[in-house]
């Protein structure tokens, strides 16, 4: 009895003009600049205020247009039951960049890369007066974040979080946590959301391939979200601990590039672990007369890779995380695809 005497009461959470009260939930159309129809367009934002305070945490989705592996992460998370049970405030954001959603583009009308247009401006581009928004509204009035991504088009993405870990103490336990196979230490680039942020935790999740949904990417995601959420005392612990295995660190990560024109067949899949010297492919003609390697500069987990057969010298084929040790990184990438490809 004491220990509920103890518990803070929320408190209302305010998005546009609209405020939520603790213990409600509340789907929020956020107003947008029309279309050149005079269509109107707003960002879609659902609100879950739990009854006692705790971390407000904001997920989004589709900041490409295109990456809607993460739109379905958070459709399945908001019908969990267990959100009753919520401490603190879920922001939930399932398609950010609603103008590419449309369109099925990553990018904006103006032909702009969301990602690279944090902060934003109210009195700049298309791309920066949405960014603004995303900030003002939601990243500001909260504590954390989980931004889901996908690989652009014609590329896939073995699931992972990119973190800078040098950022916040939290972000490391935040990113373990999530328990994904490879966790990349990636310092952040100007104009994107995890810059804009500054220090505030928040956890970039990359998986499978645009205009794709990628049932183990999502149900990871999913699972990741709400061992997260159980980290940040969100959620209630589960009685029974579930099976997690320690992810791999990686400080950096390399792209092998096409060494001529042709038609590249891969020899491996997502996850494999490759050394330094290993032959990841090979780029032929078209008859197959002038055949060359595509080799692995360093020694680490494959854990990106284009899907599009046909490339011209230089473009970018196989994303290898670099690791110091490959001896376990096999059995967590192992661990994990036994744990997600389990039929439902």
């Amino acid at each position: 009895m004491a220990a509920s005497k103890n518990r803070i009461s929320n408190s209302p959470v305010t998005i546009g003009n609209v405020s939520v009260g603790p213990g409600k939930r509340e789907y929020i159309d956020l107003p947008l600049p029309p279309l050149y129809t005079h269509t109107s367009v707003s960002m879609p934002v659902h609100v879950v205020n739990g009854r006692q305070s705790g971390p407000v945490l904001f997920v989004s989705a589709a900041i490409h247009g295109d990456e809607i592996n993460g739109i379905e992460i958070i459709r399945r998370l908001l019908k969990l039951k267990t959100l009753g049970k919520l401490n603190g405030t879920l922001i939930a954001v399932p398609v950010v960049n609603v103008y590419g959603f449309v369109s099925q583009s990553r990018y904006l009308p103006d032909r702009r890369d969301l990602n690279r247009s944090f902060p934003g401006s109210d009195r700049g581009s298309m791309a920066s007066r949405l960014a603004e928004t995303f900030m003002t509204e939601i990243v500001e009035k909260c504590t954390h974040g989980i931004d889901f991504h996908t690989a652009a088009a014609g590329r896939d993405n073995l699931p992972q979080i990119r973190a800078d870990l040098d950022t916040n103490s939290e972000v490391l336990p935040m990113a373990m946590a999530f328990a994904p196979p490879v966790i990349l230490d990636s310092r952040t680039r100007g104009g994107t959301l995890r810059d804009a942020v500054g220090d505030k935790p928040v956890l970039l999740y990359e998986a499978g391939e645009a205009l794709r949904f990628d049932e183990l990417a999502i149900r990871a995601g999913l699972k990741g979200t709400l061992r997260v959420m159980r980290h940040l005392k969100m959620l209630p612990q589960l009685k029974k601990s579930e099976r997690t295995y320690e992810p791999n660190i990686a400080n950096d990560s390399v792209w092998m590039r096409a060494p001529q024109s042709g038609i590249v067949r891969s020899h491996l899949k997502l996850g494999a672990i490759v050394k330094q010297g290993d032959s990841l492919g090979v780029v032929a003609d078209p008859f197959g007369e002038a055949e060359e390697s595509v080799v692995s500069q360093v020694s680490g987990v494959l854990v990106g890779k284009s899907n599009m057969p046909l490339v011209h010298e230089g473009e970018a084929l196989f994303h290898v995380a670099c690791l110091s040790s490959t001896k376990s990184a096999a059995r967590v990438v192992d661990e994990f695809h036994q744990e997600y490809e389990q039929t439902e």
